[in-house]
């Protein structure tokens, strides 16, 4: 293939205040190393802004255990708006972000002894592997899962972002996009009907249709490493209309804004795209500047408008105060950075 997807880079959040929801972030889900804090004016997405270019701050942070961040944003613009009626499982979007966990019986005791929302007791999922659901002060779901997948195992019950979970309407048309654009061609279950798995959620008592889609080669990329395998579930609720999770709101408003993959070669992932019937529809054409970071950015949007973030990143911070950054925007498309060096991003690690 003439692009990569190295795996999820980040879950965008969309919260009122990024400071205090990284904290709490860092204290129960261990996101506590920032890659860039920055504040600017999100003039490329007046197409989801309501044609205005608001302005925000936003705050990347990693767990480095392995696995994607939170891409942590809050308006300061204007006030975020919430949606009018809790996001029910089905409905179409990102309804919840998967974290990896080595130990899941053990992360559910941690969160439970921090009195987190917690929504369903760990089971096993179709595939088999345990998993839970919580749910954080602003109401964003997250899914506690098994994985065998790490960078650099510690002593934090969870991980970083391994997958995240969308609705769609039409999951025959929706699949495509998924598997042949995005590589996640492996099924790891595509089962039908109602789940004792997710009774506690909101609507979880529904029919559903789910399928869960896995990147099937490792992990390729500079940060192919640290991101590690990804996965997808897509659910279709069967027994009633499903609702689009940011109807009548905006990109930036409260809950999971998009999902953002981590990528190189963003010209032919563009015409690959544009094949498929999903060009771009936002494209920052060149290079980003996001504070100390930079990189090339774009977005899709899935069949039912689900917004995908692609970025290219070309330039990161690794200590930043000794004014040490990470330039690999000509380096070799599938090679990795070396271990080491992205370890080195924990010197950035903020301690509560």
């Amino acid at each position: 293939m003439d692009y990569i997807v190295s795996g999820i880079q980040q879950i965008g959040i969309g919260v009122k205040n990024a400071n205090e929801a990284w904290a709490w972030y860092r204290k129960h889900f261990g996101f506590d190393v920032p890659i860039f804090k920055d504040s600017a004016q999100a003039s490329l997405m007046t197409r989801y802004t309501s044609g205005i270019a608001e302005s925000r701050y936003a705050i990347l942070a990693m767990n480095l255990q392995g696995g994607g961040g939170f891409e942590i944003w809050q308006y300061t613009s204007k006030e975020p708006v919430a949606p009018e009626q809790k996001p029910l499982l089905g409905d179409t979007g990102v309804f919840a972000a998967k974290l990896k966990s080595g130990d899941v019986n053990k992360a559910y005791e941690f969160l439970k002894s921090k009195n987190v929302n917690i929504k369903t007791k760990p089971s096993e999922s179709p595939e088999g592997r345990l998993h839970f659901y919580v749910e954080d002060p602003y109401g964003n779901l997250f899914e506690i899962v098994e994985s065998g997948n790490w960078f650099k195992r510690k002593s934090f019950p969870n991980g970083g972002v391994s997958g995240v979970t969308i609705g769609v309407t039409n999951m025959d048309q929706s699949i495509a996009l998924y598997k042949d654009i995005l590589g996640h061609q492996c099924v790891a279950y595509d089962e039908s009907g109602v789940f004792d798995d997710l009774k506690g959620l909101a609507g979880g008592e529904s029919n559903f249709r789910r399928v869960l889609l896995k990147a099937q080669a490792p992990c390729k990329g500079a940060f192919g490493n640290l991101l590690g395998s990804t996965e997808i579930e897509l659910v279709e609720v069967k027994d009633r209309k499903a609702s689009k999770i940011y109807e009548s709101r905006n990109w930036g408003d409260l809950g999971f804004i998009h999902v953002c993959f981590d990528i190189r070669g963003m010209k032919n992932l563009g015409k690959r795209c544009t094949d498929y019937g999903h060009a771009f529809t936002v494209d920052s054409s060149n290079s980003f500047d996001m504070g100390k970071a930079a990189g090339h950015f774009s977005y899709i949007e899935d069949r039912d408008g689900t917004l995908i973030e692609f970025v290219e990143t070309h330039k990161i911070p690794i200590i930043e105060k000794l004014g040490l950054f990470l330039n690999i925007k000509n380096r070799p498309m599938e090679k990795p950075l070396p271990n080491w060096m992205l370890g080195m991003l924990a010197v950035n690690r903020v301690k509560d």
